[in-house]
């Protein structure tokens, strides 16, 4: 996990207005969801195995090794989860070095976020590596921290990569807004206590209480979030 929080930034508990903005990745911010589809019925055609499309909304958005671990069962493929870890990074990788498009919205919306001096974090599932990579194209300065998914013991679902965010920028989890894009992210950003913004980009997301969704980041901006954290 890095930090980059200045003092001026961090919210006092004692505030009721929104405190911090979290993002995930993949899927959210930037339009790799099919990258990493991509990735993995690569590695498994390589092993002599065909992926079921519809295994793909079992494992979109969840830890790596949850997703791997999954796909070996399912498939009988010889390799360890370990090793398929390994593979699907570098796979990822190749397709990231290409060049990682951004969703629609997401641009306006981190420059939105900047001009409002709201402290944001970027939490995703993706090892450190990975992020590290595609910061070259969201703009590392956009983030006061950023949570990889192998810097945390446990991660998404599990709302600790939510409360660690929180606890890095020095704001109570039930005055932050999260903005995901499936139902495991959904799920870890809610288990912390946080407001949700589901944008669904591969499996649909239902509404509920403290949550809402929405089509695309087109439709969010600060006025948006910040109604999110008055309305509890």
């Amino acid at each position: 996990m890095t930090s980059t929080v200045p003092a001026s930034l961090i919210r006092t508990n004692g505030s009721s207005a929104l405190q911090a903005v979290f993002l995930d990745m993949d899927g959210t911010l930037v339009d790799t969801e099919g990258f990493w589809w991509d990735a993995e019925v690569e590695a498994f055609a390589d092993l002599g195995h065909r992926l079921d499309e519809d295994w793909r909304d079992v494992v979109v958005g969840g830890p790596m090794t949850r997703s791997a671990g999954y796909l070996i069962e399912s498939t009988g493929a010889d390799i360890t989860v370990d090793e398929l870890t390994v593979l699907l990074n570098e796979k990822f990788e190749q397709r990231i070095e290409r060049g990682v498009p951004l969703m629609p919205g997401a641009e306006r919306l981190l420059a939105e976020l900047a001009r409002h001096s709201i402290p944001t974090a970027l939490v995703s599932a993706s090892h450190r590596r990975i992020i590290d990579k595609v910061l070259h194209s969201l703009g590392r300065d956009r983030f006061a921290l950023t949570v990889a998914g192998d810097e945390v013991v446990r991660t998404k679902p599990h709302p600790e990569p939510y409360l660690a965010a929180a606890q890095g920028v020095g704001a109570d989890p039930v005055l932050c807004a999260v903005i995901e894009d499936t139902a495991t992210g959904v799920a870890a950003a809610e288990a912390a206590g946080c407001r949700v913004v589901a944008v669904p980009s591969v499996a649909p997301i239902a509404p509920s209480p403290g949550r809402v969704v929405v089509r695309s980041l087109e439709e969010v901006d600060v006025p948006f979030l910040r109604t999110l954290i008055t309305g509890i």
